[in-house]
């Protein structure tokens, strides 16, 4: 039988660990798993509710490099669909171990762009029981949001959602002004599901406004598959800036006669690995610590001084720099430069790093739709 949200399963095994974690009476037993199949990591959390949070049972990530070479060549790599597969394997005994009776795996960018996307999908559910669910830019956007709300400034009217994708980049501007500023954070992470409105994400009787969002197709690895033949590590990283720029001028936000009044209470929360990678550099780290950089602030010109540090070191150099590693050293400048262009555009001293990203939203909205978080009706 696939596993999938519409599935619920019970364990296969016994494992002390699992009962652990699911001996507890009541709504708040229950497990959930949020699965994020992207370009170039598959990700998966088992979490369980805990007040108006929730703790993790249980964590995987692995680098698969899924959408390797897509960009020239328009289809998922055997190479890529083999690795994937056998991270895939992994979460679905993940799943079954624990018994999880809610999830949620999705796929993004790399299957929505590819050929033999949609005959990927149904390989995976074929081989391993997983039933992905293709979802869409907006509807990545919104599970964005809704993960990185815990992190907005009560004192905000005006807020930059950045999450930098494997193969997309998706921007999502949202004008609070008309909320309370003790109901702002509710108001993102009870976003309603998408429609065809694109900027009705927030739902009929909220007084939030989703300026513009746009999904740009370009993030750390296609942005770096682009211009992987400019052999000098400078000029690849300006090129790179200018094209994605290039690829926003029709963000409304954009427009300097919207944002040039906008930018007083304006925040961005930018979640990706490469936003990650700059705060732990920023704050010297050699080796990472979600619980230092999860909620940092960066300003435009911390992230400058990190970005000239990045490139004084060169490819090679980036490979042995604590914090980057070999596997991210290919990928850190694409996205530095995804990153250093929206803070030219729009300057702030207010950046927050937000180590979270689909799967916190997935399972925060889940959760929000069962009422198993504490803190009342927050539908």
């Amino acid at each position: 039988m696939a596993l999938s949200r519409a599935h619920p399963t019970s364990a296969n095994g016994n494992s002390k660990r699992g009962a652990k974690h699911i001996k507890k009476q009541g709504s708040a037993s229950v497990l959930y798993a949020a699965l994020d199949l992207g370009t170039n990591s598959c990700r998966m959390l088992i979490a369980k509710p805990d007040g108006f949070n929730f703790v993790i049972v249980d964590a995987f990530s692995k680098s698969v490099r899924l959408g390797s070479d897509l960009e020239r060549t328009g289809v998922l790599s055997q190479a890529g669909v083999s690795r994937t597969l056998q991270a895939l394997h992994v979460c679905a005994r993940k799943i079954r171990k624990y018994g999880v009776l809610r999830m949620r795996l999705v796929a993004t960018e790399a299957c929505r762009r590819a050929k033999n996307g949609k005959s990927f999908l149904d390989k995976v559910t074929a081989d391993t029981g997983l039933k992905l669910e293709l979802i869409s830019p907006a509807e990545e956007a919104r599970l964005a949001i809704i993960s990185c709300a815990p992190l907005l400034e009560p004192e905000v009217s005006q807020v930059l959602v950045v999450d930098v994708g494997g193969g997309s980049t998706e921007l999502v501007w949202i004008d609070l002004s008309n909320v309370p500023n003790q109901d702002r954070t509710k108001a993102m992470m009870t976003m309603a599901p998408s429609n065809k409105d694109r900027r009705n994400f927030l739902g009929k009787n909220s007084n939030a406004k989703i300026v513009d969002w746009i999904s740009v197709p370009s993030g750390v690895a296609t942005l770096h598959q682009k211009f992987s033949d400019v052999e000098d590590d400078s000029a690849r990283f300006a090129l790179m800036s200018c094209y994605f720029e290039d690829q926003i001028t029709e963000f409304k936000p954009y427009l300097k006669s919207y944002s040039k009044g906008a930018l007083k209470d304006f925040q961005i929360i930018g979640t990706s690995g490469t936003i990650t990678t700059l705060g732990a550099a920023h704050l010297g780290l050699r080796k990472y610590d979600r619980d230092k950089v999860d909620g940092l602030n960066l300003t435009a010109n911390d992230v400058d001084q990190v970005v000239n540090r990045f490139l004084k070191l060169g490819p090679e150099g980036r490979k042995t720099e604590p914090g980057i590693g070999k596997d991210r050293s290919e990928l850190i400048m694409s996205g530095s430069a995804i990153i250093q262009t929206l803070l030219r555009i729009w300057p702030t001293e207010r950046m927050r790093v937000a180590d979270r990203g689909l799967r916190e939203g997935i399972l925060y909205s889940l959760m929000i739709a069962d009422n198993v978080l504490d803190g009342g009706n927050h539908g």
